[in-house]
């Protein structure tokens, strides 16, 4: 089922994320996770490439175990990153065959291997042009693209930032997933900066309840780094990891209650392949008014 239907309706859609195990140990484990999360009715979930596309293969292959043993909706991520346009079609048909029908297109990670050319001969550097390029060849796929409420790490220039999105949206995307925040005013501010700018897809918030100190340090690591609000901050710098979990899994609820408020199109949990926190947040908002 295409996703950018289900977003128009009135509620806030439940999504989750996934990335693929590099392990058998990993895959039975992320198993039952998945079991553990499909009463709570998920409009879809998304599985992720690594950095620069380091596990496609394996990307693939959980697309396809969770496509024949579940009725999950699923969003394959591709990337442009190390693939020749050949190669992306073929992905593209193996998804279309199957009855996957819904694709988030990015650029990617840039490979920390200096030796890995991350932009092959007859490739595409650009997330938009992936977008072109799915919609003109798979016309029928939703494409989803990324958007970053925090900011582009690598477009300093928020006016620049928000003119490329809207390239993206007029080569044919669907709708936005932002990364993850965790002061819904950022979001709320790249929204109406959009529309301002003429973009009237559906936004998708995403969330991912902070669980350790080493997870919270690892946020502010990424590309860019995750903005930790003040208020949040002072919670977390002098707690242990116990304490942390409970934190954030607090701040993550009094996030999603707001956006819900505010009747957002959808929020997408980050999971890091694990149910409990994802669960608890979804039991202590309304999103819980979708499981059986």
């Amino acid at each position: 089922m295409k996703i950018r239907p289900l977003l128009a309706s009135e509620s806030t859609n439940l999504s989750f994320e996934f990335f693929p195990p590099k392990s058998e140990g990993g895959s039975s484990k992320l198993f039952e996770t998945i079991k553990e999360l499909i009463p709570y009715d998920p409009s879809f979930v998304s599985v992720t490439y690594g950095a620069g596309g380091a596990t496609r293969d394996l990307t693939h292959d959980l697309v396809e175990n969770i496509h024949k043993k579940t009725d999950l909706n699923i969003m394959a991520h591709l990337t442009c990153i190390g693939s020749t346009k050949d190669e992306i079609f073929a992905i593209l048909k193996r998804y279309q065959d199957i009855g996957i029908c819904n694709i988030m297109a990015l650029r990617g990670d840039l490979p920390k291997d200096s030796s890995i050319n991350p932009f092959p001969y007859g490739g595409f550097r650009y997330a938009g042009e992936l977008v072109h390029f799915i919609k003109e060849h798979f016309p029928d796929f939703c494409v989803g693209v990324a958007g970053f409420p925090e900011g582009h790490p690598e477009t300093p220039n928020r006016l620049k930032e928000i003119e490329y999105l809207k390239q993206k949206m007029d080569q044919g995307a669907d709708f936005i997933c932002s990364q993850l925040f965790f002061d819904n005013n950022d979001f709320y501010d790249f929204k109406e900066r959009a529309a301002l700018n003429g973009i009237s897809c559906p936004i998708v918030a995403g969330i991912m309840p902070i669980i350790s100190k080493s997870g919270y340090i690892r946020m502010a690591d990424l590309a860019g780094g995750a903005r930790y609000p003040s208020k949040l901050l002072k919670q977390l710098i002098n707690a242990n990891d116990a304490d942390i979990h409970k934190i954030g899994e607090e701040w993550a609820v009094n996030q999603v209650n707001d956006l819900i408020q505010q009747k957002v199109s959808g929020v997408h949990l980050y999971t890091l392949n694990k149910s409990s926190s994802s669960i608890r947040v979804i039991q202590q908002t309304s999103l819980s008014e979708k499981s059986i």
